[in-house]
């Protein structure tokens, strides 16, 4: 007997999804809860999981199509199954004037544009080639993969429905890549002395796989190439377009002396990774912004019409870059959390962003916005606010430069911080105020 496959409704506040592709095809074996499709909403993106053990027999609603929830978009059964000729089927995807007519979806914050991991010289490709591969489809558990061995997965011939890179296409190019990198690697060249013995400045990670554009390729006589958006680029764009007409943006950037808290950061390492997580600095800069926002609270407030609306609760946003966009979900209550309680958490959001295992309610009751551009490289962003918050943070990249403290010229591991802030509410003293304190608990001795 068949099972459906449902639109599910994945918050109480959305009534429709969009299918954006269907991970398996008609005749395909699927295993229960090995992920189906993959949908598009207003809040999120997520795969959605198979309900059942058994064989893909319809597919009632092509990738692309706008449903109602609950709607049946496909069927599972047993091989060789007849097809159910009595199917619903599928509602016909919104007209262009009905799609115009909703409301701006709530997207998030901006982050920096970013690059992709360096791949090894025995993992290159010819321009040709990767032109051919220019659109590349692949699974988080492929994107993992990519990430955790430095290949770009545009260089990975995919065998899946319609060039997608399987696990085991990107097993094979990894296996093949290291042999031959192995017969023609030289031999290291031994490593230089420091020539100080200041603390190291933090290393910059490579993007996750994915979450760079792919470089365009034109054909011969061919001057442009149209591309829509994507649903989720689309809300990103809309988002961006009414906080820059709601919000008078202005920037205050200080620079922070990240001495000590390397320092501190090295000292709690192993307590960390006793307990399964990987201290990063992210949660040193969300404990000093908590700081800062219980001395100068209107920076964790928002306007509603012409009232100031203050926030007891302090909910981070982190902006995290994805597959072709952003997302920014958000650490609740995070001022009632200690540091262990923070990174985990962090870690946990932005780990089920990537594999899109987000939940509505994971992107929603952000409070304050902080989006890292040093992550990438960056040394200072100026992003544009999170509505409707009132002020988002942005942190560049650690790098070594000399200052002069007492009269003497040091090296000190040197970030930047940038704080975007509504004009409306905040004004310049107060913004710089906050980053004072920031800067404060940053600066502090290690205890």
């Amino acid at each position: 007997m068949s099972v459906d496959v449902i639109m599910p409704q994945m918050g109480e506040s959305i009534a429709e999804g969009t299918i954006v592709k269907w991970l398996k095809n008609v005749g395909d074996r699927v295993e229960r809860d090995e992920p189906l499709f993959e949908i598009s909403t207003d809040k999120v993106d997520a795969e959605i999981p198979s309900p059942s053990a058994g064989t893909l027999l319809e597919v009632l609603v092509t990738a692309g199509t706008t449903v109602e929830i609950n709607t049946v978009v496909g069927r599972i059964g047993a091989a060789g199954e007849a097809r159910d000729s009595a199917a619903k089927p599928a509602p016909a995807p919104a007209a262009p004037e009905q799609l115009a007519a909703r409301p701006a979806a709530s997207a998030p914050a901006t982050a920096p544009a970013s690059k992709s991991a360096p791949v090894p010289p025995a993992m290159t490709d010819t321009a040709a080639a990767v032109g051919e591969r220019t659109i590349v489809r692949s699974s988080p558990v492929v994107q993992k993969i990519a990430a955790e061995k430095g290949v770009d997965v545009a260089l990975v011939e995919g065998t899946g429905e319609g060039g997608r890179v399987t696990k085991k296409d990107i097993l094979t190019y990894i296996e093949s890549a290291s042999r031959s990198s192995i017969a023609s690697a030289p031999a290291p060249a031994p490593a230089a002395a420091p020539a100080y013995s200041a603390p190291a400045a933090a290393t910059v990670t490579p993007a996750p796989a994915g979450s760079a554009p792919r470089p365009q390729v034109f054909a011969a006589g061919q001057d442009e190439v149209r591309e829509p958006m994507s649903i989720m680029r689309k809300k990103i764009a809309e988002h961006m377009v009414m906080s820059k007409h709601t919000s008078p943006h202005v920037y205050t950037i200080f620079e922070v002396d990240m001495s000590e808290v390397m320092k501190r950061k090295d000292a709690m390492k192993r307590e960390f990774e006793a307990e399964g997580v990987k201290l990063t600095f992210l949660p040193f800069f969300i404990e000093a912004c908590i700081r800062g926002i219980k001395e100068y609270p209107i920076v964790n407030s928002s306007v509603d019409g012409d009232t100031i609306v203050y926030k007891r609760n302090v909910n981070v946003g982190i902006a995290v870059a994805i597959e072709n966009g952003l997302i920014v979900p958000v650490i609740k209550g995070a001022d009632q959390m200690n540091m262990l309680g923070l990174a985990r958490t962090a870690a946990n959001l932005a780990e089920r962003a990537r594999t899109k295992r987000l939940l509505p309610d994971d992107v929603q009751g952000g409070t304050f916005t902080i989006t890292n551009v040093g992550v990438f490289g960056g040394l200072v962003g100026l992003p544009i606010i999170n509505q409707p918050q009132a002020a988002i943070l942005g942190i560049g990249t650690i790098v070594k430069r000399a200052v002069v403290i007492d009269d003497a010229i040091a090296i000190r591991p040197i970030v930047y911080l940038s704080l975007s802030y509504d004009h409306r509410i905040i004004d310049g003293a107060a913004a710089a105020h906050f980053l004072t304190v920031v800067k404060r608990e940053l600066e502090k001795p290690a205890d």
